[in-house]
């Protein structure tokens, strides 16, 4: 069975440094016939990550510059779809924040992925939410989603 996945930065991650979740992440990924789609964010956002994670001394610059040019090949080549933000996804991205952020602690920018996903699922252009944070996860799921969290 094919299917549409939208990855965040936080799962799209695994696919370039082993981790926990990663088997996970290459299987969807690597499927035949699957789509994967990104916002335009997770392009800005993944570069942050590899960014964290050389200050922490998790992998090398060399490291996060080999990740980071496989991942701009990967889309040129079409391994994923990159969508856009409108200003619909930032209005729906202010009632997401206002319905859900004082309760739990959602982020402007996990706002912002889940409002673009809920406009790829209104077009009929989304199957699985795929995300590594736990409160992201947690609001996908009440908006709906069918989420994947790769981690165990």
């Amino acid at each position: 069975i094919l299917a549409a996945y939208y990855f965040d930065a936080s799962a799209l991650a695994k696919f370039y440094h082993p981790e926990t979740g990663t088997p996970a992440v290459d299987r969807m990924i690597q499927a035949t016939g699957n789509t994967i789609r990104i916002s335009r964010l997770t392009v800005v956002e993944l570069p942050s990550v590899f960014a964290i994670k050389v200050r922490t001394e998790f992998i090398s610059r060399d490291d996060a510059r080999v990740f980071l040019r496989q991942f701009r090949e990967d889309i040129i080549s079409g391994t994923f779809t990159v969508h856009a933000m409108r200003e619909s996804e930032f209005a729906t991205a202010e009632r997401l924040i206002e319905r859900y952020a004082f309760d739990r602690r959602l982020r402007a920018l996990e706002a912002l992925q889940i409002a673009l996903a809920l406009s790829l699922r209104s077009q009929a252009l989304l199957d699985h939410f795929v995300a590594s944070d736990k409160i992201l996860c947690q609001v996908a799921a009440l908006e709906g989603f069918s989420v994947i969290n790769p981690e165990p």
